[in-house]
């Protein structure tokens, strides 16, 4: 239930609720604009002027606005109900504590949000039919503006780097090469980077890089290693996939995220002699390095939602 009309606060304690850009922080600053890892695009709430009576329907605004965040980043509030004499402290520190939560949760990147869509293959840069040596390609998101790439991860946003085998290196089908190959894309599964860390479904295989504590923000002007993983089975153990990412600015300021993935085939080629044998057995077939984003949607009741606005295959090279 609202608060009543006649009910009293002092203005510059409900403009601190509505506004304030330091700790703890008013619903504008992490539910409108804000700054990096605060901010999610949503209409800012009218503060009140020095002196003027704090209506009903200015509650009720804020509330709204507080319940529409606690309902996308899935945060339980407090239960409001009409304000009697008396209550005016305990509510007002009920409110501030509320505000703590959602400013914590946009902030680690709306991590328990379930307003979200997986977008289809955005790019999927192939490597030669067969191979050996290296498939490198680079895979780019660009957003409209640095607002709404922060707003979308911020509200929970991700890309997703997604390795696939797609042909046979065989040539009367998958050889031990291709199905070891399987094995360590499976392993990586879906990498997905959010706002403040990476995570991959997969599991197994030989860790040589652990970049996972890596997010968005963490992301510099120079790539960075969020992953790398090679084969642990004889004889492919010199296979490895390592997946890079960097920005073009300064997160805030960053509009385009670029990923740079590499699989390396250092077990290479054998040869036989015997002319019956199958020496592309021994060599690669194609591989996809794919790229998806999982776009916030207005499911949780935000008015906004983001995704990048173009995807590019900035390169693709097989050696």
């Amino acid at each position: 239930m609202a608060y009543q009309a006649g009910d009293t606060i002092l203005d510059d304690e409900y403009n601190t609720f509505v506004n304030s850009g330091s700790s703890p922080f008013g619903l504008n600053h992490f539910a409108g604009t804000g700054a990096l890892n605060y901010g999610l695009g949503e209409s800012a709430v009218a503060t009140v002027n020095a002196g003027e009576t704090i209506n009903a329907s200015s509650w009720n605004t804020l509330f709204t606005g507080m319940a529409t965040i606690g309902a996308h980043t899935a945060d339980t509030l407090t239960s409001r109900s009409a304000v009697s004499a008396g209550d005016t402290i305990a509510i007002k520190a009920a409110v501030a504590a509320d505000l703590v939560t959602l400013a914590a949760s946009v902030a680690a990147g709306s991590p328990n949000t379930t307003a979200l869509t997986t977008s289809g293959i955005l790019q999927q840069p192939a490597s030669s039919s067969t191979w050996t040596g290296s498939f490198t390609t680079q895979v780019s998101a660009t957003f409209t503006n640095a607002n709404t790439m922060r707003y979308f991860f911020n509200a929970g946003g991700k890309l997703r780097i997604d390795p696939i085998r797609t042909g046979n290196g065989g040539s009367d089908g998958a050889s031990g090469k291709d199905g070891a190959w399987d094995n360590l894309y499976n392993a990586v599964g879906n990498l997905d980077i959010a706002s403040q860390a990476t995570t991959r479904s997969g599991s197994g295989e030989t860790l040589d890089t652990n970049g996972l504590s890596i997010g968005f923000y963490e992301l510099t002007t120079s790539y960075q290693t969020l992953l790398q993983l090679s084969d642990d089975s004889y004889p492919y153990t010199a296979n490895n996939i390592k997946i890079e990412a960097k920005l073009d600015a300064a997160p805030g300021s960053s509009t385009v995220m670029t990923f740079q993935i590499t699989a390396t085939d250092g077990s290479g080629e054998f040869t036989f002699n015997d002319a019956s044998a199958d020496n592309n057995a021994y060599r690669n077939g194609t591989h996809e390095h794919r790229l998806y984003s999982i776009n916030t949607t207005t499911g949780g009741g935000l008015a906004n939602a983001y995704s990048p606005s173009t995807t590019n295959t900035v390169s693709n090279s097989t050696t």
